[in-house]
Order: structure tokens, then C-alpha cells, then sequence
């Protein structure tokens, strides 16, 4: 990020999650946010990183505290901001603990091909870089990365 982002938020939430597989050709993570249990698992990526196919459920909170500690070691702890803009909602995480330091945005479009405003606060692009994938932080935490990777 480049600018302040947290002003323009309308909601935030504290989100804790898993992996109990972050192989980039198939993710399965356990989240736990606003008192409620997900299961996520997630394909492979298209060329771009810009998409890739995603099936989710909700848990009970007791089932994914279960499946937690089934999870690989680490864990991705942020917060997260949704700030309007225009007709989408960018989600900004701000990481903790091992991460802490990192706040990454994303924004939910209907296709690659849309166009959307990009606020003044937003920073470098990064899609497709895997290692930003929160499977790739959960193994190589942002805290570890030496200063010259942090800055490309």
C-alpha cells in the first residue's frame, strides 16, 4: 500500500486460518472469522494467477477448531478491511504475527476483462506472484523475506 486505506473501510473482521494442504495445484484451508467455520479448496490458477476455480462451505466454529489442528504448521493471522470503490469492494488484509507487516488488497471482479478505478492508497500489482499466496506465507512468513525480495 501506498496511501491510508483503513479510513475508507466500512467493515473489518479478524480472520485466523490453515492449511491442510497448500499445494498451489490444490488448497484446502480452514478459516475461522466473525464466530463461523469455512472450508475452502481451491484449484490450480489460469495463466494470469488472475483467477482460479474455488468451492466453499461453512463449518460449524467447534468443526474448524477440530480441523486446525489437523492443519500443516503456521498459521495466516490478518485483518480484514472491505473498502468500496466504485461498483467493487477490495478486500485489504492487514497480516499479523509472522506476516506482520504485509497488507496485501484484492479485489472480486466478474471477469478479467473488468475495468475498475484504482484508488490513490493502492500499491504495486502482484497478481500471480505466488508468493503471496497465503499457502506460500503460511511456509515462507513475509517476516523472513530479506529486505531487497519485500521491496519488488
Amino acid at each position: 500500500m501506498k496511501g491510508e486505506f483503513k479510513k475508507y473501510a466500512v467493515r473489518l473482521t479478524s480472520i485466523i486460518q490453515g492449511y491442510i494442504s497448500s499445494n498451489p495445484e490444490r488448497t484446502v484451508r480452514i478459516r475461522i472469522h466473525d464466530g463461523k467455520g469455512f472450508i475452502t479448496i481451491k484449484g490450480a490458477g489460469n495463466e494470469s494467477g488472475a483467477s482460479r476455480y474455488e468451492w466453499e462451505k461453512e463449518i460449524t466454529y467447534s468443526e474448524a477448531l477440530d480441523l486446525i489442528k489437523l492443519c500443516e504448521p503456521g498459521v495466516i493471522e490478518k485483518t480484514r478491511y472491505y473498502i468500496p470503490s466504485g461498483e467493487f469492494t477490495f478486500e485489504v488484509d492487514e497480516f499479523s504475527g509472522e506476516n506482520e507487516g504485509l497488507i496485501i488488497a484484492e479485489v472480486e471482479l466478474k471477469s478479467e476483462s473488468d475495468i475498475f478505478d484504482k484508488p490513490d492508497w493502492l500499491g504495486s500489482e502482484i497478481t500471480g506472484d505466488q508468493r503471496y499466496y497465503n499457502s506460500s506465507l503460511v511456509k515462507n512468513p513475509f517476516t523472513r523475506w530479506a529486505p531487497n525480495i519485500k521491496n519488488t
